[in-house]
This record gives C-alpha cells, sequence and structure tokens, in this order.
C-alpha cells in the first residue's frame, strides 16, 4: 500500500517529505504502532540513525522479544519480494 501526501499538506508543515516521514515514523514508533525495525523503515534510516534521531528527542527505546520477532518476521517478508 501506499500513501500519498499532497505537496499542499507538505508544504504546510514547513519540513521537507523526507522530515515529514520521520516525524511520523517518530510519532508511530512513540505510539508503539510501529516497532524498532518497522519504523527505521519508515523514515528511510538504517536501525541506529532512527536510535540516534530518537536519543536526540530523549525518547526511549522500547524493544522487546515480541518487537524483535516482530522484526525478523518484517525482514523475511522483505526478503521475499
Amino acid at each position: 500500500m501506499s500513501l500519498v501526501i499532497s505537496d499542499e499538506i507538505v508544504r504546510a508543515t514547513h519540513v521537507s517529505e523526507t522530515e515529514l516521514t520521520q516525524e511520523i515514523a517518530v510519532m508511530l514508533f512513540q505510539r508503539e504502532k510501529l516497532t524498532l525495525g518497522q519504523a527505521s523503515q519508515l523514515a528511510l534510516m538504517s536501525q541506529l540513525q532512527f536510535q540516534h534521531l530518537l536519543a536526540s528527542r530523549h525518547i526511549p527505546i522500547h524493544y522487546d522479544v515480541k518487537e524483535f520477532e516482530q522484526d525478523i518476521k518484517t525482514l523475511k517478508e522483505m526478503k521475499r519480494l
């Protein structure tokens, strides 16, 4: 599935497309809707880069066994594509 955000909405945020995508990824991670791996993938960053972004905002990393297993599943699905 693709999500299209109009140029008008992107301009209204006063941030670049990349920054907007990162903001969405951070928000979904904070709300525990995405795992660390999924959020970093959405943000188009490595997990380490995304962790640095979280740290710069003083956002704790919540990463448990369930999330690890979900990341493994996601990676296997991506490999099949």
